[in-house]
């Protein structure tokens, strides 16, 4: 899985660079790393100490039984799956950013 994580990694989506930029600022102190191994999947970001995991989904993925599955193969390894679409990523940084705000925010009231 380290070599597809490493691929995946060179050929990001726009979507996906966009919000690695704001990721990577570590919003609220939380530490995203992108395209981490989990299992038998790579989540697109994931934060490792609140166990969340973000995937950026385009149009391929509109209602895939591949993403119920592989949401819960992270999910069984104890991470919380939130998805965003690509062009809600390109067109509306400013609320997926809200949003995962309030996941932080709710992870951490959890631990």
């Amino acid at each position: 899985m380290t070599d597809v994580a490493r691929k995946l990694r060179r050929e990001m989506t726009d979507a996906e660079r966009r919000l690695w930029s704001h990721l990577r600022t570590r919003p609220m102190g939380a530490k995203f790393t992108r395209q981490f191994p989990i299992g038998n999947h790579v989540a697109d970001f994931a934060c490792r100490s609140l166990r969340l995991a973000i995937e950026c989904d385009g149009g391929q993925h509109s209602d895939s039984p591949n993403d119920a599955a592989r949401a819960a193969v992270i999910e069984a390894h104890g991470y919380r799956v939130i998805r965003f679409w690509n062009h809600d990523i390109l067109d509306n940084t400013d609320g997926v950013l809200e949003a995962i705000m309030k996941e932080i925010e709710i992870a951490r009231n959890q631990h």
